[in-house]
């Protein structure tokens, strides 16, 4: 496969991001388009992303591809723009969280993924412990879950980072953002 598919989505990038539902976030939930094949995209567990057996070096353009990244319903992940969708590889979850921030409270806790976007972990970016049946997903080590079916899931040093800053509470160990618990371990 040539790079033909990824100069079309990075043309077609720059003349579609006005107009998305968040700064910096392409209109993904506006596209729709017929599957246009799959392409030697593979995000590794370790959250690297390979191209036809390439490391992609370019952060930027990871940051890009991350944002136009979808999960669906069939349990595939496609980058998608207005009038392309291509299949890609995830081992395990696509982003990681390798950072996070506390306020000065310590009441939220806003995650950072390894393509620098920032979220807020509460109602609308749950914490979630993997589900242990799906050998795709499983580990004990939680996940975030973020927009368009995706879900990003601690980097080591990051989740030691939350482990020390976790809490018990009723006979779970977890930490609190947003006036909600989230439990970060099987107890």
């Amino acid at each position: 496969m040539t790079d033909a598919p990824l100069n079309r989505i990075s043309e077609q990038l720059g003349a579609e991001s006005a107009g998305s539902k968040s700064p910096g976030s392409p209109p993904l939930h506006l596209w729709h388009p017929e599957l246009s094949g799959d392409i030697d995209i593979r995000i590794q567990r370790d959250g690297s992303w390979w191209h036809e057996g390439e490391l992609i070096r370019r952060a930027s353009l990871v940051a890009l591809f991350a944002s136009i990244l979808r999960r669906e319903a069939d349990g595939e992940y496609y980058l998608v723009t207005p009038v392309e969708k291509w299949r890609i590889q995830v081992e395990g979850f696509p982003l990681q969280v390798v950072d996070f921030d506390v306020d000065e409270e310590g009441r939220i806790i806003t995650v950072i993924t390894n393509t620098g976007r920032r979220y807020l972990l509460g109602r609308d970016y749950p914490l979630f412990l993997p589900d242990a049946a799906s050998p795709q997903e499983a580990g004990e080590v939680p996940a975030v879950g973020l927009d368009h079916g995706l879900a990003a899931c601690f980097s080591r040093p990051a989740w030691y980072r939350l482990a020390e800053a976790a809490e018990q509470r009723n006979g779970r160990t977890g930490v609190e953002s947003d006036g909600l618990f989230f439990p970060i371990a099987r107890d």
